[in-house]
């Protein structure tokens, strides 16, 4: 609502939403006609607040895989119970705006293998381009992928993919895969170790999804 006072009379504006209504010369008559076109001004003004609909949440980055459920048992094809174990295939929707490179860290936060606060790193990639979507299993071939990503060094000081290895003794280890959309590229080689990565990262992640399976032998 809007008041202008001009000779001794009030001119009044109301607009809420698609209603305007106008009325012109209202006479004067003291400090509690103002005040009660003042509260009147105050309810239009949170009716019309009210009718604006409420914009809807943009859902959040996102990570799955076909492999194994999330929070499900993880194949024995991705785990040391073979030879030779590959990465599994993952997939990742809702990306946010501006992002230029993605991060991918696979560890175990149930081991702790050096006798240390760092858990188990099992696999490390970054510089994965912005408008990729996928990696299909088997991806951890190298040290750098043809589209520019890196794999840093795992938890044994190599560039490649560990599969999971609790031991079966104890319970289930929930083996975590964080994926972080970053506003940039990381200036790291493949000599690249968790912590140079972390501290490149911080300050420039626009999201993070994770994605957990479960594994003992």
């Amino acid at each position: 609502m809007k008041v202008r006072f001009q000779n001794g009379t009030i001119a009044l504006n109301f607009i809420s939403g698609d209603t305007r209504v106008r009325i012109h010369r209202v006479r004067t008559i003291g400090a509690a006609t103002i005040l009660f076109l003042a509260v009147i001004g105050s309810k239009v003004q949170r009716v019309g607040a009210q009718e604006q609909p409420a914009a809807a949440a943009r859902p959040r980055l996102t990570l799955s895989t076909t492999s194994f459920e999330d929070g499900g048992i993880i194949p024995p094809k991705y785990t040391q119970l073979v030879p030779n174990p590959v990465s599994p295939e993952l997939k990742w929707s809702y990306v946010p705006e501006n992002t230029v490179s993605f991060v991918l860290i696979v560890h175990d936060p149930d081991g702790a293998a050096h006798m240390n606060l760092e858990d188990a790193l099992h696999w490390m990639l970054f510089n994965i381009p912005g408008s990729v979507r996928e990696l299909p299993e088997g991806a951890a071939q190298g040290p750098k992928f043809t589209d520019g990503t890196i794999q840093g060094k795992n938890g044994l000081g190599k560039a490649e993919y560990i599969g999971m290895g609790a031991g079966s003794a104890g319970p289930y280890h929930h083996y975590t895969f964080e994926l972080f959309a970053l506003d940039r590229k990381l200036d790291l080689g493949p000599d690249a170790i968790r912590a140079d990565v972390l501290k490149a990262i911080d300050g420039h992640i626009l999201g993070k999804a994770v994605l957990v399976g479960r594994f003992h032998r």
